[in-house]
């Protein structure tokens, strides 16, 4: 199985896994013209300081060194219609939440090899607020059962619990401060927002491509109403990587088989799945695994029929 990486660099040209860096929680990679031999992302490119810069992963986000005097990095989020943050030179650990990323070291579109991927697969979300009980999280009065009387909290509170929505000293929830106004006894006015505090077990976002991949791959069985009971078997076909292309240009005008590809073999990266033989055992395993998990349901489908936001 996969080990516990949190962040993976891609550099330009990268032609296999083997030619990507992985590294796991509080592991450091430096870059630049003249990187460290063995130890480093080289980028052989004219405009790139010899010592450009570092990246630091963290359990579901990285920062980013900019040692450059004088050139302004761009991190720009691929799936967020322009989302891009900027590095000023010489700024330490800037914190980057996207889990795609293109990093441009040097300003201007028409210069290749000048940048680098990343990928961070690790992003949890919190399970959907239908998983309450005692009404709508959103107008008060929700209350989730099995959330300890403590009050809600957000995953990654301090493991002490001295903060506010901590987890008490054996790892149990609760014990924490409660937010929003709610009493001690978990009973609040119309402000109490109860989150689950506990993310989800292979956490997806729906608003990405790799969800619309994934959605498309499991639409036949779905819609035959192929719920492969304990995820061994799909009876209907799963389409091939042409017919997830044309599926899926209707709300992905720009999508290419290589499009494709790129995030079948993403998805089985984030839920960590072995590899199997040939591509069409990837696709096949990836709708057993998700129909067993529940990770797509037939209400998903809705995303294949509008655009993504």
């Amino acid at each position: 199985m996969p080990g516990v990486f949190s962040v993976i660099i891609v550099p330009d040209g990268c032609r296999g896994p083997e030619e990507q860096y992985r590294l796991e929680p509080g592991h450091t990679l430096r870059f630049g013209r003249t990187a460290p031999a063995g130890n480093g992302l080289t980028i052989s490119h004219p405009a790139v300081a010899c010592a450009a810069g570092e990246i630091t992963a963290t359990g579901a986000f990285w920062i980013l060194t900019n040692f450059s005097s004088d050139q302004t990095y761009i991190v720009e989020n691929p799936e967020g219609a322009g989302e891009h943050i900027r590095v000023a030179p010489g700024r330490a650990d800037a914190p980057v939440p996207f889990e795609f990323a293109r990093v441009r070291l040097c300003a201007g579109e028409s210069r290749p090899g000048c940048g680098f991927d990343v990928l961070a697969p690790r992003h949890d979300y919190l399970t959907p607020a239908d998983a309450l009980v005692g009404g709508n999280p959103l107008t008060g009065g929700g209350r989730r059962s099995g959330a300890r009387e403590g009050g809600a909290r957000l995953n990654g509170s301090p493991k002490d619990g001295s903060a506010s929505g901590g987890s008490s000293p054996d790892g149990s929830p609760g014990g924490g401060v409660p937010i929003d106004g709610a009493s001690a006894d978990g009973a609040s006015g119309a402000a109490d927002w109860a989150f689950d505090p506990f993310p989800r077990p292979y956490p997806l976002d729906h608003t990405c491509h790799y969800f619309l991949v994934l959605a498309a791959l499991c639409e036949a069985s779905l819609r035959a109403g192929d719920t492969a009971p304990a995820g061994d078997a799909t009876s209907a076909p799963v389409p091939d990587i042409a017919e997830l292309t044309e599926r899926l240009r209707p709300v992905w005008p720009d999508v290419s088989p290589a499009d494709i590809s790129w995030n079948i073999d993403y998805l089985r990266l984030k839920l960590r799945l072995r590899a199997p033989d040939g591509p069409e055992n990837i696709r096949e395993a990836l709708v057993r695994f998700a129909l067993r998990f529940d990770l797509v349901q037939e209400g998903h489908l809705a995303v294949l029929e509008g655009q993504l936001v």
